[in-house]
């Protein structure tokens, strides 16, 4: 049964959690602090140990804190990542040679890992998204977002084979296919194979991590993951990448803008 305040008031795991949350938030835990401990909550509270343990919980279930195993729990904040849906895909930041991470992270320090490229034929999704035929394939370039040292996101990006083999620009289909394709990224080398992205759609929903989703993003209990799948097409409609994207949804706040 969960201990409960007087009065119908809520549980005083919530209370604890809510008096540690005002706290942090006040300032008198700063980011990296340690927290009272389950001992001593249960003496400053008067609670059994299971409460404590929840109040913690708590905090680490709303990204608010990290537990770190033999050590306690520490204060862990983080300042959101404002993902400008249109800004970061225009046409003038990637053409100008700029990465459209530059609009994620502002004045922060971010950081690729993880980068690996390869060729393969695309699960079925993939290829429908892509409007390919049958067998034929792409290649993928999987990667990790950091900023401030934290995984953020991790990315999938399909281009399909046909728009790199013949193209005229082999420099541009070589970079594709390179670890670093250069200033401004595939967008970039793309319009120099004269197929420009003219037009983006991107589809999110939320969800539950998979085990290895919480792995790689390093995700604490709880937290949901914003999966995005985003499909770029030139002027004529012909898709040119099909992009999957895993965000960390704590660290996240989306902003897109339109005209009444």
């Amino acid at each position: 049964m969960v201990p409960t305040s007087e009065n119908g008031s809520p549980p005083v795991y919530r209370e604890i959690a809510e008096e540690l949350r005002g706290q942090i938030r006040s300032g008198r835990y700063a980011d990296g602090d340690r927290l009272p401990g389950e001992n001593a909550l249960m003496q400053r509270h008067g609670v059994a140990r299971a409460t404590a343990r929840q109040a913690l919980s708590v905090l680490i279930n709303e990204g608010l804190a990290v537990a770190v195993r033999g050590s306690g729990v520490y204060v862990r904040l983080f300042r959101p990542v404002r993902r400008h849906g249109a800004r970061r895909l225009s046409k003038e930041l990637w053409g100008d040679g700029r990465a459209i991470w530059e609009t994620d992270a502002e004045d922060r320090e971010y950081e690729v890992d993880r980068l690996r490229v390869d060729e393969a034929v695309p699960d079925e999704h993939v290829a429908r998204a892509l409007e390919l035929a049958e067998g034929a394939g792409v290649v993928r370039r999987s990667r990790r977002y950091l900023v401030d040292g934290r995984p953020v996101q991790s990315a999938v990006s399909h281009v399909p084979l046909g728009v790199l083999e013949g193209a005229g620009d082999a420099a541009a289909a070589l970079s594709i296919r390179a670890h670093d394709s250069g200033p401004g990224g595939i967008y970039a080398r793309l319009a120099e194979l004269g197929q420009a992205p003219a037009h983006f759609t991107e589809e999110v929903r939320v969800r539950m991590p998979t085990p290895e989703e919480n792995e790689e993003l390093e995700l604490s209990a709880g937290t949901p993951v914003l999966e995005v799948a985003r499909t770029a097409l030139t002027a004529e409609h012909r898709p040119v990448e099909f992009n999957e994207i895993t965000m960390d949804g704590s660290a996240y706040v989306l902003r897109y803008d339109f005209e009444a």
